[in-house]
C-alpha cells in the first residue's frame, strides 16, 4: 500500500521527445528545515516556494503540536511564529512522520535538549527504519529513547531536562545524523561540536548561520569539524527556497534518454554537497549545462539545461561523490541502464537503509527489464545495453519509496515496452506534481486503476 492510502499503480511508455520547461517543486532538505528552525526562532518566520509535499506537511503538523503557529498562505506561502530555542510545548499527542525519515530524526533532535516527552511513529516504511544512528549520539546530551526492538518506532523521546554539550563523531556520512545532533545542541549550553569524515549537505549548517546561530566549520586531519555554541536566539527570517535538485533528477534524467528530448529546468539549489549527481551525468557523456548561474539565500542556484544524449558511457563514480547525491542512485542506474559498458557506483552502503534497500529494489526491478546487475554490501554496478536496447515490460515493486517508483516511471520512458510500478501513491511525499509535470513535458504515464 501506499503511504497514505490504497496502492496506486502505474505504468509509463516510450513517448516522443520530452520539451520545455519543467518548473519541480521546492527543495524538501530546505523545507523541512525552514519550518524547524522557524518553530524555534523568535517572532514570526515567511517561507516562499515551500515543497508542499506529504513529508514537509507532516513536519508542519509536527511543529504545530510542538506549539508553534504555522500558517499556509496557499501557493508554496507559509508562516511560522516560533516559540524560541528550547521553548516547544509537550504534545498532546503522537507525531506521525509518514514517510519521512529526515523529518522524523530532525525533530527528535530539535526536541531532544528539552525537558519533554514525545512519541513518534510513521508508515510501514519508516517504522522499519534504524533510529539508533540518531537515538545513540542523542543519549549524549542526556536523552532518553524507548522504542521496539531494532530501534525502530514507535518510540517515545524523553528530552534531557539537563542537557550537556557533546563532541561527536559522525560514524558514517549522514547529514541526517549531523542535523539532528546540532539541532539538539541548540538548547545544550556551552559548544557542541560534530565531525565528519566525508562532507554531506551543509543545508543546517548554512541555515543555522543564516538564522543567527554561531557556527563555525573547519577542515582538519579529523574531517569536517562544526563547533555550534548553544543557547542562541535564533532570529526569524524570510525564506525563498531554491527548487529541488533531488526532484529535478527525474525529468534531467528523463530527457537524456528520450530521443530528440530537450528540457529546461529553472532555479535548480546546486549546493555542493548535492550536485554530485549533475557531475556524474556529465562525465558519462550528457549534453547537461548550466545557464544562469547565481547566488539566492547563501545557496547557488542555475538553471538546468538537459538534452537527449544517445552516446552515453558507463563511469566509475567516484565512492566519496555518494554523500553529494545518495538519493540520486536509483536514477542514475535508469540512466545507466542505456549507457554503453558498465557503471560501478561504490561507497554507497547507506541505499541499503533508505526508504526501501534502494540497491536491491532496483536490482530486482531493473533485472525484471532486461539488465544486468551486480552487487555487494557497499556497492553496485549497472552493465548499460545503450540507447535502444533496453526490453522493459515487467512490473516492479516501488517498496513504499518514491524515488524507486518515480526512477522506474523514467525507465518505461525510453524501454522497448511499458514499464509500471506496483504503487506510485508514495510519490506525493517529495514529488506530487511529478504526473502532471512529466505529462506537460510529453511523458506517457497512466493509473492502471484510472
Amino acid at each position: 500500500m501506499s503511504s497514505h492510502g490504497a496502492p496506486i499503480p502505474m505504468t509509463s511508455r516510450a513517448c516522443g521527445a520530452l520539451t520545455g520547461t519543467a518548473q519541480v517543486p521546492g527543495d524538501k532538505s530546505i523545507s523541512h528545515r525552514s519550518l524547524i528552525l522557524g518553530a524555534m526562532c523568535v517572532g514570526e518566520t515567511t517561507i516562499t516556494g515551500l515543497l508542499e509535499g506529504q513529508d514537509v506537511l507532516d513536519t508542519a503538523r509536527a511543529m504545530r503540536a510542538f506549539g508553534a503557529e504555522v500558517t499556509d498562505h496557499g501557493g508554496g506561502s507559509w508562516s511560522v511564529y516560533g516559540v524560541g530555542v528550547g521553548g516547544f510545548a509537550e504534545p498532546d499527542q503522537v507525531i506521525d512522520c509518514g514517510n519521512s525519515g529526515t523529518g522524523v530524526r530532525l525533530i527528535m533532535g530539535c526536541m531532544a535538549t528539552s525537558p519533554i516527552s514525545a512519541t513518534f511513529t510513521g508508515d510501514a516504511s519508516l517504522n522499519g527504519r534504524p533510529m539508533a544512528r540518531v537515538t545513540d549520539p542523542l543519549a549524549l546530551f542526556g536523552t532518553q529513547a524507548v522504542g521496539r526492538s531494532g530501534g525502530r518506532l514507535p518510540m517515545t523521546i524523553v528530552g534531557a531536562a539537563e542537557p550537556v554539550p557533546v563532541r561527536y563523531v559522525v560514524p558514517v556520512p549522514s547529514a541526517q545524523v549531523k542535523s539532528a545532533v546540532l539541532l539538539a545542541g541548540l538548547n545544550a549550553p556551552g559548544k557542541t561540536v560534530v565531525i565528519e569524515a566525508e562532507a554531506t549537505r551543509d543545508h543546517t549548517e548554512r541555515m543555522l548561520a543564516g538564522f543567527g546561530a554561531e557556527i563555525t566549520t573547519e577542515i582538519t586531519d579529523e574531517g569536517r569539524v562544526i563547533t555550534l555554541t548553544g543557547q542562541p536566539e535564533l532570529k526569524a527570517q524570510h525564506i525563498d527556497v531554491p527548487r529541488d535538485p533531488s526532484s529535478a533528477a527525474f525529468p534531467v534524467c528523463a530527457a537524456l534518454i528520450v530521443p530528440g528530448s530537450d528540457v529546461l529546468v529553472p532555479n535548480i539549489g546546486l549546493n555542493p554537497t548535492r550536485a554530485g549527481l549533475f557531475t556524474t551525468l556529465r562525465e558519462m557523456g550528457a549534453d547537461l549545462t548550466y545557464e544562469n548561474e547565481r547566488e539566492e539565500g547563501g545557496e547557488p542556484v542555475a538553471d538546468l539545461r538537459a538534452r537527449f544524449s544517445p552516446d552515453l558511457k558507463g563511469i566509475e563514480v567516484p565512492a566519496e561523490r555518494a554523500a553529494s547525491m545518495i538519493d540520486e542512485y536509483p536514477v542514475l542506474s535508469v540512466v545507466a541502464a542505456f549507457a554503453s559498458g558498465k557503471t560501478h557506483m561504490p561507497g554507497v552502503k547507506e541505499l541499503r537503509v533508505k526508504e526501501s534497500d534502494r540497491i536491491d529494489a532496483m536490482k530486482v526491478g531493473l533485472e525484471a527489464n532486461g539488465i544486468t546487475v551486480e552487487d555487494g554490501p557497499d556497492w553496485w554496478t549497472v552493465t548499460g545495453l545503450g540507447h535502444g536496447n533496453v526490453p522493459g515490460g515487467a512490473t516492479c515493486a516501488s517498496h513504499l519509496d518514491h524515488r524507486i517508483a518515480m526512477s522506474f516511471l523514467v525507465l518505461g520512458m525510453a524501454t522497448q515496452k511499458p514499464v509500471s510500478v506496483d504503487d506510485g501513491g508514495p510519490i506525493a511525499t517529495s514529488f506530487p506534481i511529478f504526473e502532471p509535470l512529466m505529462g506537460g513535458l510529453g511523458a506517457a504515464i497512466s493509473r492502471s486503476n484510472a
